[in-house]
């Protein structure tokens, strides 16, 4: 008698996953690529052109060309290097005024400030924006002038006696110092240091505050311990928004200062448009750039905290 084994039927391969799910994977892709591309053609192109810009040789007439000529670099910050340090000179103290002047007004947006009031403070707050930088620049010139009355003022409190002390100002002026080029960052930044605040100060629960009374903490107890570490993020974001700009700033300096007060924005201008020396103008601007990445690494890892929004 024989017997005949049954073969089990050999099991279908999985079908191919439907294409409606791979477009699905591909749809973020897709929406990243418009983002991309404007990196691509307005920042990733212009910075290989500066970049090889940097390292020619050469004049106006005769033309430049690629001879990878490094000690441009070198050159361009031995002659510029107290611009260097003006320019971030001149940002730190503007931003330590900015975050001064806008933390408490940030704070009084979001806590104390009814619905009405805040929005109204908030309008206050981005108007400048409708104006041209160049223009509320120049308003800042009428502000400070001798005959001004802000001036005038200082000196009947002999206040400009202290800042001439300290270098700030010159000769019971203060137009065409260091003082009238911070306090024209100061005005033109702090709305990046106001909205950032605000937006980190807004997102706290009123509740964390009656928490902390509840368990006899004082406002300033309340504000070291719970206000000002959930804020953290919005100081780091409003700090930076405001120095990197303004370290790359040369529209006070030319407007506000003096020769004196130059900060190597002034330097990178005068380079493109006044010598003509694009070579040396391109390395001042790797050289910005470099340093501002380099103080920004630091700050971020002093600052312990990585989330931003």
């Amino acid at each position: 008698m024989t017997t005949t084994t049954e073969t089990a039927p050999l099991q279908d391969a999985a079908p191919p996953a439907p294409p409606r799910r791979t477009r699905r994977k591909l749809v973020p892709y897709w929406l990243l690529l418009p983002g991309i591309a404007w990196l691509v053609v307005f920042f990733a192109v212009p910075m290989v052109y500066q970049g090889s810009t940097s390292l020619q040789t050469g004049s106006l007439e005769e033309g430049f060309r690629v001879t990878w000529h490094f000690a441009t670099y070198w050159d361009a910050f031995t002659e510029y290097k107290w611009h260097f340090v003006r320019s971030f000179a001149y940002a730190a103290t503007a931003t330590v005024l900015c975050l001064a002047i806008g933390y408490p007004l940030a704070y009084t947006i979001a806590f104390k400030a009814g619905k009405r009031w805040r929005n109204v403070i908030l309008i206050l707050v981005i108007a400048p924006f409708f104006t041209s930088f160049l223009i509320r620049t120049l308003a800042w010139k009428t502000i400070l002038s001798d005959g001004g009355y802000v001036v005038g003022a200082l000196n009947t409190l002999h206040v400009l006696d202290l800042t001439d002390a300290l270098g700030l100002t010159a000769g019971h002026r203060v137009l065409a110092t260091p003082l009238a080029v911070v306090c024209g960052l100061t005005y033109n930044f702090l709305p990046f240091m106001i909205l950032p605040l605000y937006t980190s100060l807004e997102r706290i629960d009123p509740r964390l505050h009656e928490a902390a009374g509840d368990l006899y903490a004082k406002p300033f107890t309340t504000f070291r311990k719970v206000t000002f570490p959930i804020s953290l993020p919005g100081v780091v974001a409003g700090t930076l928004l405001t120095f990197i700009p303004a370290s790359g700033d040369y529209i006070n300096a030319q407007l506000l200062g003096s020769p004196s007060e130059q900060m190597v924005g002034n330097g990178i201008q005068k380079q493109f448009l006044n010598v003509l020396d694009y070579p040396t103008a391109a390395a001042l601007s790797f050289i910005l750039m470099a340093l501002i990445l380099g103080v920004v690494t630091v700050y971020m890892r002093k600052a312990g905290t990585e989330d931003l929004v």
